[in-house]
């Protein structure tokens, strides 16, 4: 990229000045947006957060000079993919071309950062009267299609407004999955209709432990909270708005205690009595499971149902993960199915599960996502696959044919302590400082050719044990997103090879834009007074994480 002084992340692919003696375009009262066919959402959202940061009224207009074009252009999908974008400037105006309404968005976001941290605030300031951006030809596509951030509102409810809130810090890094965690054993955050005490009883627990499971510490107080399915639909057409994909969780079989103490008949009541289990108020690997019954398979149905009337994503997520077996064993009825379907153990029981809703989606148009452990007792075939406990899930699934997101926890899981200091709040996990996530490599190097076409893309994980708030949530985050979004966009070289001293001082001026959206990250030298949390235990890992 050529050296223009601009600070943009993610790094687009191609950065230049078409004409040395034009220094910058201003924007004024008299600048208008020509919205071709198709980018009329894209002049929506500029008018309501440019303009409203600005103070200018980015009328509707046609006229030969101060322009702003928006197009979907065919040359540009062609040659960027649907995605990708060409912004142009001159003394005179700008054009977007994007290969579709999404690559046109991601240049407008483009075009935020040009104007300067104050464009990303809500209302403008007195003494900013002139605003312009650097006449620049730049061109740029994504690397990857899937670039996502999980954030688990099961753990700590998030209300509506910090989801919201999410949905646009994902679009202005050019991140367009946000994979929402629905239910776990603490909580179950949807309204179904047709089974109300999932949220009248599923949602709400009597108190939550502080800081990990072996923490003496507990907040006394109820914690709770869901989304109605008109706040789900809303979160939704919000990101859609921003050509953001929400794919929505279930869990499902394991990390399921709060569904089974709402309806005690959906755990394995020949083994315990289920009656008496209530939403679990600590972390960790929950025993209780749901019990491989018709009951609980046609349960989970119904529930899909109402799930697919408010997601229209191509994508569900059922989990999968973390599901001990033990009630299985122990059970008559779960030993009874394991005969009656002619499996081996456990393992090939909880694949049988997946492969019933990965069948039962299919049937729906829709694609089952799982967490790698689905691939224990046999993949489903239409599968797709998080690989969080390392590569290892991702290269089998891939190698086997089946699209992967590559998120493993020792890499991009931002629950993850970012330093080793004793000022770290709640220290969880390995080191993984800023560097560490800019040097994240999703697509393993075991992979060839046609392996690494099955890497569809790239999430971060945002686990939200030990973030009670958003203020926890934004620390832990940011700035981390950041080097992760470049990572997910740009086509970077080998993670050796990275210009890691380029991108701190690009992030010297995406610090203030983070600072005029609110955002309480973590700054560069390390946790503000008020970001500590002395006293709390949590459970760090000393020495680099392997590669897995």
């Amino acid at each position: 990229m050529n050296d223009t002084g601009t600070d943009l992340v993610p790094l687009p692919g191609a950065l230049s000045r078409p004409s040395p003696s034009v220094g910058r375009l201003v924007l004024n009262e008299d600048t208008l947006i020509e919205a071709q066919p198709g980018t009329e959402g894209v002049a929506r959202w500029l008018r309501s957060t440019v303009g409203a940061a600005t103070g200018l009224p980015l009328r509707d207009g046609h006229d030969a000079d101060h322009r702003i074009v928006l197009r979907i252009d065919p040359a540009t999908a062609r040659e960027l993919g649907p995605e990708g974008y060409r912004l142009i400037g001159d003394g005179h105006g700008l054009r977007i071309h994007g290969g579709s309404a999404a690559g046109v968005f991601w240049g407008a976001q483009t075009l935020r950062q040009l104007l300067g941290p104050d464009a990303f605030r809500r209302a403008p300031l007195p003494s900013k009267r002139q605003w312009s951006v650097p006449v620049l030809a730049i061109e740029d596509a994504p690397r990857f299609a899937w670039r996502g951030a999980m954030l688990d509102v099961a753990r700590h409810f998030m209300p509506k407004g910090d989801v919201l809130a999410y949905v646009d810090l994902l679009a202005a890094h050019k991140l367009n999955v946000l994979h929402l965690h629905l239910t776990d054993d603490q909580g179950w955050r949807l309204e179904i209709k047709r089974y109300p005490r999932l949220t009248e009883v599923g949602a709400w627990r009597a108190r939550t432990k502080v800081g990990h499971r072996a923490s003496p510490l507990w907040d006394e107080r109820p914690h709770g909270g869901y989304y109605t399915q008109d706040d789900m639909r809303e979160i939704v057409a919000y990101a859609a708005e921003r050509h953001i994909t929400v794919v929505p969780e279930i869990d499902m079989p394991g990390h399921s205690q709060a569904a089974i103490a709402a309806y005690p008949e959906l755990g394995n009541t020949d083994v315990i009595d289920t009656t008496s289990l209530s939403v679990w108020d600590t972390w960790g690997v929950n025993p209780n499971v749901l019990a491989p019954t018709d009951t609980t398979l046609a349960f989970y149905e119904d529930v899909l149902t109402e799930v697919l009337e408010i997601f229209p994503s191509p994508f569900v997520h059922i989990g999968g993960d973390e599901c001990p077996k033990d009630q299985w064993r122990a059970s008559p009825t779960a030993q009874a199915r394991i005969a009656e379907e002619g499996l081996a153990d456990e393992d090939e029981l909880q694949s049988w599960f997946i492969r019933h809703f990965d069948r039962w989606l299919t049937g729906r148009g829709r694609r089952l996502v799982g967490w790698d452990e689905i691939l224990e007792g046999g993949l489903a075939e239409g599968a797709t696959v998080s690989s969080w406990r390392g590569y290892a899930g991702g290269i089998a699934a891939a190698r086997a044919g089946h699209d992967v997101v590559m998120c493993p926890e020792q890499q991009v899981y931002l629950d993850h302590r970012q330093a080793a200091g004793d000022d770290e709040p709640v220290p969880i996990g390995f080191v993984r400082t800023l560097e560490d996530v800019y040097r994240f490599e999703p697509v393993p190097p075991e992979l060839d050719a046609d392996g690494a076409e099955r890497v569809i893309g790239t999430q971060a994980n945002i686990w939200t044990e030990v973030m009670e708030s958003r203020q926890r949530v934004d620390y832990q985050t940011f700035p981390r997103l950041a080097a992760f979004a470049e990572v997910a966009w740009s086509r970077l070289p080998a993670p050796e090879a990275r210009d890691f001293a380029a991108f701190e001082r690009r992030m010297t001026g995406h610090y203030a834009r983070l600072d005029a959206l609110g955002v309480d990250y973590r700054p560069p030298g390390g946790p503000r007074p008020w970001q500590r949390r002395p006293g709390v235990l949590g459970r760090p890992i000393e020495g680099a994480p392997p590669i897995v």
